[in-house]
């Protein structure tokens, strides 16, 4: 028999009892070598993806704990701006309460320094967040003493509904242009009684261009209020008058254009807003 180099030949047998069977099976070489090559490039690929597929995991794995970083991290930072809020609403809140109760002094630069330690735990937050806190209560126990001893203004004038405020409005009498109002405009019932906010000193009784008939009240440390278009007046200049006190009557006298109290306040002689010495008026 002629031998073929292009066959690997295999020869089975199989005998039993009676009989034995032989079994001669070939495979051509270049089959076996491209079965084998084929074999070798899907081992390949499935290690290949196996290992494309765990890379594929870290990466999900990594940018997974990125955005838990990066969330907490915006949390972190909301937070700490809301704290710097917080506190300079304190500040604001002091500063004011420091200049009308008379407490208030130049700022002086002292000396101050140290290694510093950035905000970068829960834990420092927290802490922050608690001291602010506490601050805060003092501060409103603070302004809750002046307000009851009425160093401060904390009553309405008198009852009626909140008008145009403090800041930029148009002409009220019709005209094209606009103009600035100093100070709150409260809508009331002609003749109702109007009272002093705090207690104080009158220095000004009497009829003023825009105000028409207006009471000045000077409570002292900077802090003075108006009430302005009264048909009557109830006080003296030099007189001294006690929080909640009558000083005069809702009219429309100067400048108005019906039956209201123009209320001011001001610290300085400079016009604030009138609303935060109002309670519950910033609900309206």
């Amino acid at each position: 028999m002629t031998r073929d180099d292009r066959f690997y030949a295999f020869i089975v047998a199989r005998t039993s009892r009676s009989r034995a069977h032989i079994r001669r099976i070939c495979v051509h070489k270049r089959w076996l070598r491209l079965s084998a090559l084929a074999l070798i490039a899907v081992a390949g690929g499935l290690i290949y993806g196996f290992y494309g597929l765990t890379q594929q995991a870290e990466h999900l794995r990594i940018e997974h704990e990125n955005r838990r970083l990066r969330a907490e991290n915006e949390k972190q930072k909301q937070e700490l701006q809301n704290l710097n809020n917080r506190v300079d609403a304190v500040e604001d809140t002091s500063r004011k309460l420091a200049e009308v109760s008379g407490v208030a002094e130049e700022p002086r630069v002292r000396g101050q320094g140290g290694p510093a330690r950035p905000v970068d735990s829960a834990a420092t937050l927290a802490a922050l967040q608690s001291k602010t806190a506490k601050i805060e209560r003092e501060l409103r126990m603070y302004e809750g003493f002046l307000r009851s001893n009425g160093v401060i203004p904390s009553l309405w004038p008198v009852s009626g509904k909140l008008e145009s405020g403090v800041g930029g409005r148009r002409n009220p009498f019709g005209g094209r242009g606009w103009e600035y109002h100093e100070g709150q405009d409260i809508d009331a019932v002609y003749g109702a009684p109007v009272q002093a906010t705090a207690g104080g000193r009158v220095t000004i009784a009497g009829r003023q261009r825009g105000y028409g008939n207006v009471v000045y009240v000077d409570h002292g440390n900077g802090l003075s209020t108006r009430y302005g278009h009264l048909s009557e007046i109830d006080v003296t200049v030099g007189q001294t008058v006690t929080r909640g006190q009558t000083i005069g009557l809702v009219g429309s006298t100067g400048r108005s254009t019906g039956p209201h109290l123009h209320y001011e306040v001001r610290i300085n002689n400079q016009p604030v807003d009138p609303r935060q010495y109002l309670p519950g008026a910033e609900r309206q």
